[in-house]
């Protein structure tokens, strides 16, 4: 299985919509993040784990599970990038690619030099943009086909029973 490591804050820090709700109300941002995320996840099938810094967190590492997302806030001193090189060397075999979301120019060197592939913010931005799409297009068609009636009726009829149903 694929493995999607993802730098938070670095994300949170590079996109748009995180960047301006993170000025307003952090917490809201990682949580829209983690959800982004979840979508990703289910749409890929992809694991994903979401790395935060403890500088913003401080206290002993704590790991949770939201949304079938991996939430890794780091330990006291301990940067989002290390916990990610360690999540690397952990979790690299040969049945396993593993992506790291960031776009630290010097840890995208680190990763590279680890075997792992890296998506930029800007990627994996316009990539989730793309999901969002494609998610929003297939619920559209399945609510289409759920309107339409199993019965053959023409025009004229649809319009009647239209009409009674308003109660007009």
């Amino acid at each position: 299985m694929d493995v999607l490591l993802v730098d938070g804050y670095n994300i949170i820090g590079a996109w748009p919509d995180l960047q301006a709700l993170k000025q307003s109300d952090f917490a809201a941002a990682r949580e829209r993040l983690i959800d982004k995320m979840s979508e990703y996840k289910a749409y890929t099938g992809m694991r994903v784990i979401v790395v935060f810094d403890a500088h913003f967190v401080s206290g002993i590492e704590t790991k949770v599970e939201q949304h079938k997302v991996e939430v890794i806030y780091t330990k006291e001193k301990e940067t989002a990038d290390e916990r990610i090189e360690k999540l690397i060397s952990v979790l690299k075999n040969i049945k396993t690619q593993i992506y790291v979301a960031t776009s630290d120019y010097t840890e995208q060197w680190t990763i590279f030099s680890q075997g792992a592939l890296r998506k930029s913010a800007r990627e994996l931005y316009n990539e989730m943009q793309h999901i969002d799409r494609q998610i929003a297009a297939k619920v559209e068609k399945q609510q289409r086909q759920q309107k339409r009636s199993t019965i053959s009726l023409n025009e004229e009829i649809i319009k009647k029973f239209e009409k009674w149903r308003r109660g007009q």
